[in-house]
């Protein structure tokens, strides 16, 4: 019986470079924030207190609520962090509010259930400073399990008629890595019938927008089009020309980018332009699923929004805390 042979390490071909290789500059600072990501340390502040339990009059009939936005929002916050179920978010948020020695009671499992899906979300944990700067926002989706089915179940049965995700489109500010602009919808919906929704809600200029090639479309380009905004949105590798040079009117935005990359290659128009930037939402949709994990506990369509919306504020706040600056080994 022949021994099994290790698998030979791939030979590169002549002129081929390796893997690139990169280190992180500011490693002391980046772990202390990891560090304290753990820690626990909660205030409330005295307006929020004073609106726990007595929110702003909605003028609509019927019985006023018991708890504000305020309230329900920081009961699902703590969930979320925790990866804590309704009642168990209801339990730990009434022991911190007696820790703390407050009057006030959390809003209990029910109430946070019919209120999560009307509450509003800003996905801002910080207002951008500067408004008037110009953005370089990078956009992308991913999808999340609904009623989660685990792979062993569809391994050995296949997968039920119930099985579905709902997809969550970013759109992710190139510099910071901050989450700019989020929505979500069903499995259904084109990554390109959302684009304009998500730059809708920026409200600092746009520059640029990077995005991969299902957003290859005359959709996307009327929009960004419109908005003034470049596009670094790679064609199909069998694009044609949309409007040719002697069709009236101005080049269009696209044919100028084929024309280009016909001229230098694809992979220098992806440097040219900036396009390798887009690994930073790439790496946004990773950083998601490592905190909160790839399923999505709620199952109305509203509660599904607000957990999203929440978990990107969330994420937004421990970015705001520090992130790793790498630079390239030689």
């Amino acid at each position: 019986m022949k021994k099994p042979t290790s698998p030979q390490p791939k030979k590169r071909k002549p002129g081929e470079k390796g893997k690139k290789k990169y280190k992180v500059r500011n490693w002391r600072e980046y772990n202390e924030m990891l560090v304290n990501r753990g820690s626990i340390f909660f205030w409330i502040e005295q307006s929020a207190q004073e609106n726990w339990n007595n929110p702003p009059k909605t003028g609509r009939r019927g019985r006023p609520q018991a708890y504000s936005d305020t309230a329900v929002q920081t009961c699902l916050t703590l969930r979320y962090v925790f990866h804590l179920t309704l009642r168990g978010a209801e339990g730990f948020a009434n022991s911190l509010l007696n820790l703390m020695g407050f009057l006030l009671s959390a809003p209990d499992y029910s109430t946070l259930s019919l209120r999560a899906g009307t509450i509003p979300v800003d996905i801002h944990a910080e207002k951008t400073a500067n408004r008037d700067e110009a953005l370089h926002i990078v956009v992308d989706s991913s999808g999340a399990k609904v009623y989660g089915e685990g792979e062993w179940k569809v391994r050995q049965h296949g997968w039920s008629k119930r099985r579905t995700w709902r997809k969550f489109h970013l759109g992710i500010n190139e510099k910071t890595g901050k989450i700019e602009a989020a929505e979500v919808t069903g499995n259904d919906t084109a990554d390109c019938e959302v684009l304009d929704l998500l730059l809708r809600q920026i409200e600092n200029p746009i520059d640029q927008v990077s995005a991969d090639g299902a957003y290859d479309t005359r959709t996307c380009y009327e929009v960004l089009d419109e908005l003034g905004i470049i596009a670094a949105i790679p064609p199909q590798k069998n694009a044609k020309i949309w409007r040719h040079g002697n069709t009236a009117g101005s080049p269009h935005a696209r044919d100028e980018n084929l024309r280009r990359i016909r001229g230098i290659g694809r992979k220098r128009w992806k440097e040219e332009i900036g396009y390798h930037r887009r690994s930073i939402a790439e790496n946004t949709m990773f950083r998601f699923k490592t905190v909160f994990g790839d399923v999505i506990a709620s199952r109305l369509f509203g509660n599904q929004r607000t957990e999203v919306l929440l978990k990107c504020k969330i994420l937004n706040k421990m970015t705001l805390g520090g992130m790793p600056e790498s630079y390239l080994v030689a």
